[in-house]
């Protein structure tokens, strides 16, 4: 399947299948306050040369400089004290955590098929996720469920996909936690033909991948909107901070908040520059784009 073939495809198999007429994920908190209109979320290592290494002091260069959010890709796999003190950080700092990788496990499920121990092992996954969500005070996880296979029925694929995914919905649906699915441009997809139907299945839409697909963004994120819980951003091409690129993120920000958009919108990028200044310039980089 070419490209961007499969992101088109992947775009309406995931809306389809995520899609609840229940509350969508975005509108579940306040649109953030203080120096910027939208929730942006740097991570760890963004600022460690202004900030250090020290992982609260990470937390609050970044609130100082007015971001009320933050992403943890690797949450996981830091101890369970390092969690808690990150949360405790947060939560003194007023800052809401975006989203974490739940499951990696997609070498097992190629194809996704129906494998009894790799399944067991997302389930377990998605389980540990939810202590780890309480910790520190996230709604959002994500998980990669396995690329698609040609030598397999799409159908197949598709049923075994929905519901591996309801079976993870429906540990995360009575905790209040939503599970987003991003569509990948190296293949990975949830193909469907049933729905999850569920409040605790939503869309990751990274606006850089689908720039690299052909853009069309606005009308992409309209078409989708009712899904979308979750944003990524970069800049197309580098995958550095909104400026760097071609990509027009101060009329993507404007329509996001025009639209009603209140959910985090992750940095999903590294910093064009090194150094401090670099990081200087990320954080400039996200105030021209709201001024502009």
């Amino acid at each position: 399947m070419e490209r961007r073939e499969f992101l088109r495809t992947g775009m309406a198999a995931l809306t389809g299948v995520c899609f609840s007429d229940r509350l969508s994920a975005h509108l579940a908190g306040p649109a953030a306050q203080g120096r910027f209109q939208l929730k942006y979320a740097p991570h760890f290592g963004m600022f460690k040369h202004s900030a250090g290494d020290d992982l609260s002091d990470q937390l609050k260069f970044a609130a100082d400089h007015g971001f009320v959010a933050w992403q943890d890709n690797g949450l996981k796999a830091r101890s369970g004290e390092v969690q808690k003190k990150i949360g405790r950080t947060m939560a003194s700092l007023g800052m809401e955590m975006g989203l974490f990788v739940a499951s990696a496990a997609f070498p097992a499920l190629h194809g996704i098929r129906k494998d009894d121990a790799a399944w067991h092992q997302v389930l377990d996954d998605i389980r540990d996720s939810v202590e780890i969500a309480k910790r520190v005070r996230s709604q959002w996880i994500t998980i990669v469920p396995g690329r698609a296979s040609d030598a397999r029925g799409a159908d197949l694929q598709s049923d075994q996909g929905i519901e591996l995914l309801k079976r993870c919905c429906d540990i995360l649906e009575p905790q209040g936690l939503v599970l987003v699915l991003e569509p990948l441009t190296w293949g990975t997809h949830v193909p469907g033909t049933r729905i999850v139907d569920s409040p605790a299945c939503q869309l990751l839409f990274d606006l850089c991948r689908w720039d690299m697909t052909g853009g069309g963004l606005v009308s992409n994120i309209d078409s989708a909107w009712p899904a979308i819980g979750y944003v990524q951003c970069a800049d197309n091409p580098g995958r550095k901070e909104p400026g760097t690129g071609t990509i027009d993120y101060p009329s993507l920000f404007r329509h996001l908040v025009a639209r009603g958009y209140t959910g985090i919108v992750g940095m999903e990028h590294g910093n064009s520059k090194p150094g401090a200044a670099g990081e200087r310039a990320v954080i400039e980089a996200y105030v021209a784009a709201e001024r502009t």
